[in-house]
C-alpha cells in the first residue's frame, strides 16, 4: 500500500490548522487589540472577541481597557524645604479610540515611558506650595486633585486617562510629627479649660438668679406685713404651744410668748416682727 498520499494529506491538514491556530486572536474583555499590518497600527481597535488576521504580514497587540493602579514610592518636598516619604497610588485608564496613537507614539511600556515621569513631575510642582503639616489635614484631597490636574495636561493628550491620584501614606520628619502632636495636645487642653471656664460661668449665673429670686420673695414677704398680721401669727403660736402635751408655763407681755423650760428653769422667748422692731 502506498503511504505517501496519505502522510501529504495528513501534513497539509496540520499545516493549513498551523495557520488557522497562528491567524486567528482572541481578545478579551477588558482588553483592546490593535492589528500592526507591515510594522503600521491600524486605526480600528478590536475589544471582546475573536479575530483574524495574516500571520506572515501582521500582529496583534492587546492592551489594557481597564483602570490600572501604579503604586509609587517617592519623596516629595514641601514648602519649608522638608522631604516627605509617601506612598502613592495613580488609578489610571486608556481611551478606547486612541489606544492606536498611544502605540504609535509611546509604545507599549507607556507605564515607564510617560505617567510615571509625568507623576514625578507633578507631585513635585504641587507638593512644594504647600507646608508638610498640610499633607496631613484637609488639604490632602486638594494636593491629590491638583496632582492629577496637572498630569491630565499633559496625559490626556496620548490617550490616558488618570482617575485619580491617591496619597495613601504620608511620613514626616520625626522632629515635625512631635511638633505637630505637641500642638494638638495642648489646643485639646485649652478645650477642656474653655469647658470648665464654661460650667463655673454657668454655676455662677445659676447662684446669681437663686439670689435675685431670694431677695425678691423677702421683698414680697416684708411688703405684706404689717402689725395686725403679726398679732395674728403671734395668737396662732400660742395657740400651737398649748396644745403640745409638754408641761410648760407660757408667760406673755401681749405681744410676745416667752416659754418656760421646767428642764432648765430658763426662759425661751419666741420672737416676732414686732419684736425685732
Amino acid at each position: 500500500m502506498n503511504t505517501k498520499p496519505l502522510f501529504r494529506l495528513v501534513c497539509i491538514v496540520l499545516a493549513v490548522i498551523s495557520f488557522g491556530a497562528t491567524s486567528c486572536v482572541v481578545v478579551r474583555q477588558g482588553e483592546y487589540g490593535v492589528k500592526r499590518k507591515l510594522g503600521k497600527y491600524e486605526d480600528k481597535v478590536y475589544t471582546s472577541g475573536m479575530s483574524a488576521f495574516n500571520p506572515f504580514t501582521s500582529t496583534f497587540i492587546k492592551i489594557s481597557g481597564q483602570t490600572e493602579n501604579i503604586e509609587v514610592s517617592v519623596n516629595i518636598p514641601s514648602r519649608e524645604g522638608l522631604t516627605i516619604q509617601s506612598e502613592v497610588s495613580i488609578l489610571y485608564n486608556v481611551v478606547q479610540k486612541d489606544a492606536p496613537q498611544l502605540l504609535r507614539s509611546v509604545g507599549l511600556n507607556y507605564e515607564q515611558t510617560i505617567i510615571l515621569p509625568v507623576f514625578r513631575s507633578a507631585v513635585a510642582d504641587v507638593t512644594a506650595r504647600y507646608y508638610a503639616k498640610d499633607m496631613h489635614s484637609g488639604s490632602r484631597s486638594e494636593i491629590e486633585t491638583s496632582i492629577r490636574e496637572l498630569m491630565m495636561q499633559t496625559l490626556s493628550k496620548k490617550g490616558i486617562v488618570v482617575e485619580a491620584v491617591l496619597l495613601k501614606s504620608i511620613v514626616l520628619p520625626r522632629n515635625l510629627t512631635k511638633a505637630i502632636e505637641d500642638k494638638l495636645e495642648a489646643e485639646q487642653q485649652a478645650q477642656r479649660m474653655e469647658f470648665v471656664l464654661q460650667q463655673e460661668r454657668q454655676e455662677a449665673e445659676r447662684q446669681r438668679i437663686q439670689a435675685e429670686g431670694q431677695r425678691d420673695a423677702n421683698q414680697i414677704i416684708s411688703a405684706g406685713l404689717n402689725q395686725n398680721v403679726l398679732q395674728f401669727k403671734a395668737l396662732e403660736a400660742w395657740l400651737e404651744l398649748s396644745k403640745s402635751p409638754n408641761a410648760k408655763v407660757i408667760i406673755s407681755n401681749g405681744s410676745v410668748p416667752i416659754i418656760m423650760d421646767p428642764e432648765h428653769n430658763s426662759p425661751t422667748v419666741i420672737p416676732t416682727s414686732s419684736q425685732n422692731q
